[in-house]
């Protein structure tokens, strides 16, 4: 599910057309559903999932640290495994890496996308996650996108999908999409660089969100004010707690803000 949301987001802000990204999504999904079935004999894994957005294509990479495929299924011995087929008819091309030792799987797929918009280019060296956002998100959802603002098409789907999951009372989602919309309308002029780290840690009717590198002095500014309208003190106020800090690595900040159900 949050898999599909993300690729809507993608989808929306390159404005790819519906066909396309019912393909994308099928296959994508499909290559999600082996890691569950396949790569970690029924207990918890890391699932990374990779979105490429290319000149006339998309590239979606679906990784696990798990098992591997089994060899019955896997594309080198036949195709009729659960899901590869169905990924072999839809991508353009479809690539299937077992590590070494049968340790973990990437499938590969590249999809013709002609008709999408263009991202601006950036520094792809920038695109590991910051090592203070990473230690503070054991089991989270970590997503890095690049460019940043590629991220506000992203976000309010993935924070209403995960507030449903946590079971959130509607009042409580909506409360979630207002937190989004207002993160959309402030926090892109806040970014430090062109990338923006993201992690969602969900308990029930509990999310924590955090998202860096923010350019110092900008976090404390997004909770109690802004000049755009006065969406700063909405963020307080709908949130359960808020947080700065600063990054070992620079000056920059991270911004964390808790969002519990109030029942």
């Amino acid at each position: 599910m949050l898999v599909r949301q993300m690729l809507a987001g993608v989808a929306e802000a390159v404005e790819l057309d519906a066909n396309d990204l019912n393909d994308i999504s099928t296959a994508v999904t499909e290559a999600c559903n082996n890691v569950v079935l396949h790569a970690y004999a029924g207990a918890e894994g890391p699932l990374e999932v990779e979105v490429h957005v290319l000149p006339d294509s998309v590239e979606v990479v679906v990784r696990d640290h798990g098992g591997g495929i089994p060899p019955a299924i896997r594309p080198a011995t036949q195709t009729n495994g659960i899901g590869l087929s169905v990924i072999k008819a839809l991508a353009q091309r479809a690539d299937f890496r077992v590590g070494p030792l049968d340790s973990g799987t990437e499938v590969r797929m590249t999809f013709a996308t002609p008709q999408a918009r263009a991202l601006e280019p950036f520094d792809e060296d920038e695109l590991e996650p910051g090592a203070e956002i990473a230690a503070e998100t054991a089991g989270a959802i970590e997503i890095t996108v690049a460019p940043a603002p590629l991220a506000w098409a992203i976000l309010p789907r993935l924070l209403s999908a995960l507030a449903a999951r946590a079971h959130f009372r509607t009042d409580g989602i909506a409360d979630i999409q207002l937190v989004a919309d207002a993160l959309t309308a402030t926090v892109p002029a806040s970014i430090s660089g062109s990338h923006l780290n993201i992690a969602i840690s969900v308990e029930p009717r509990d999310l924590e969100l955090r998202i860096a590198p923010l350019i110092a002095g900008h976090a404390q500014h997004l909770i109690v004010d802004s000049p755009e309208g006065g969406l700063g003190p909405l963020i307080a106020k709908l949130t359960s707690s808020q947080r700065v800090a600063t990054l070992a690595s620079s000056d920059d900040e991270m911004l964390a803000l808790r969002l519990h159900d109030r029942r």
